[in-house]
């Protein structure tokens, strides 16, 4: 899955929905990327699409690009990820 007007998704990018600046990639199936909370094991049977955990909506499953979806930053390392 890509961003409206960014690259793709990727594990533990931080994003923003609505007013919930929060938001953390924890998995993505598309790009084969899955945090330890979130194991490919419990999330790749989806198919397709990124898991974000938000403080505020917790985790929503997205199957395709989302309008409200912004990218705040990249992840730095894979710490971040988690």
């Amino acid at each position: 899955m890509k961003y409206l007007d960014r690259p793709e998704v990727r594990l533990g990018d931080r994003v923003r929905m609505g007013d919930d600046s929060g938001g953390v990639v924890v998995f993505s199936i598309d790009t084969d990327e899955y945090s330890e909370e979130y194991p490919k094991a419990d999330w790749a049977y989806l198919g397709v699409g990124v898991g974000i955990k938000f403080p505020k909506y917790g985790l929503i499953h997205f199957a395709a690009k989302d309008q409200d979806l912004e990218l705040i930053s990249r992840a730095t390392h894979e710490a971040d990820a988690g």
